[in-house]
């Protein structure tokens, strides 16, 4: 089987398996799903055996797959955000531009739109001729995480393709792979996303600190507590993940104890994050959230 080097989401990749091999492939495709999961590299994988040369899809071997990994394929084009904020028309003029010229190394072309969620109004609507009558040799894949950003007449043009997230043990697969360390209770925190995965391995200092603050407010006073918790207050970009740990330890500790006060702590959380997203004071909120959890630890 093919896609071998894809976690999760095997329906999928039996659904492509089946498709590549009774060459029954559409035209457009909507990659949809949370983001970090794998969906781009999906993609390219994907046209990487569309492109192949050979029966194998995908052999490694041939003129295409060489080229494919080289990263200069003529026939496969990768659209993406150049200012991470929008996809701009122009971006799509060039692309059409291109899709009109025939396949020059494969019998195939494949066009990535990565993050076309990001895509203009513009874009968009420029976008839709394609759609509408694209090449014979052409398969047009587009990627999002929000397809409520995009335009009902885009969306009925292609053929949905829901990506689920990662279950924790993919996660486990992907880490013993790529031989990286995780810390068991920030698996929920990942929310199936690799790309989450990633990131947070490398803060294992960070978690470890949390672990400080979360266990030892028995025995200390406030005062201690605040002096002793200065990572929380550096870390007002990363305040969401911290807090969603926060909750899962406390949900942790409920589970082993039954002690009603863990609940009040998870409540107490769910409140400032929304007193953080209604913008109150940020040191402020961390001052009372820290003292609350103590005072529900005392």
């Amino acid at each position: 089987m093919n896609f071998s080097n894809i976690i999760g989401n095997d329906d999928i990749k039996e659904l492509f398996n089946k498709s590549l091999e009774t060459k029954n492939l559409v035209h457009s495709y909507m990659f949809i799903g949370p983001e970090g999961i794998g969906k781009s590299l999906f993609a390219k994988e994907l046209a990487k055996m569309i492109l192949c040369q050979v029966d194998e899809k995908a052999c490694g071997s041939c003129s295409s797959c060489i080229k494919f990994d080289s990263g200069n394929h003529p026939d496969f084009v990768f659209v993406d955000s150049e200012d991470g904020k929008n996809i701009k028309i122009g971006q799509i003029r060039l692309m059409q531009e291109s899709i009109a010229e025939k396949p020059i190394v494969s019998s195939n072309k494949v066009y990535v739109i990565n993050n076309s969620d990001l895509m203009t109004a513009e874009a968009q609507n420029c976008l839709l001729k394609t759609l509408e009558e694209p090449p014979e040799y052409a398969t047009i894949i587009l990627i999002c995480s929000n397809s409520s950003k995009l335009l009902n007449t885009i969306k009925s043009r292609c053929t949905k393709i829901a990506f689920k997230k990662l279950s924790e043990d993919d996660l486990k697969k992907f880490a013993d792979a790529h031989n990286i360390n995780i810390n068991s209770n920030l698996l929920p925190v990942y929310n199936g996303s690799i790309a989450k995965l990633i990131t947070l391995s490398g803060e294992s200092d960070l978690y470890n600190s949390l672990d400080d603050i979360l266990n030892n407010f028995e025995g200390k006073n406030i005062i201690d507590i605040w002096n002793n918790s200065e990572i929380l207050y550096k870390s007002k970009d990363n305040i969401s993940n911290i807090l969603d740990y926060f909750n899962i330890v406390f949900l942790n500790k409920l589970r082993k104890t039954n002690d009603y006060k863990y609940i009040n702590c998870i409540k107490f959380v769910e409140t400032t994050k929304n007193r953080l997203n209604a913008n109150a004071n940020y040191d402020m909120c961390i001052d009372n959230l820290l003292l609350q959890l103590w005072k529900f630890n005392h």
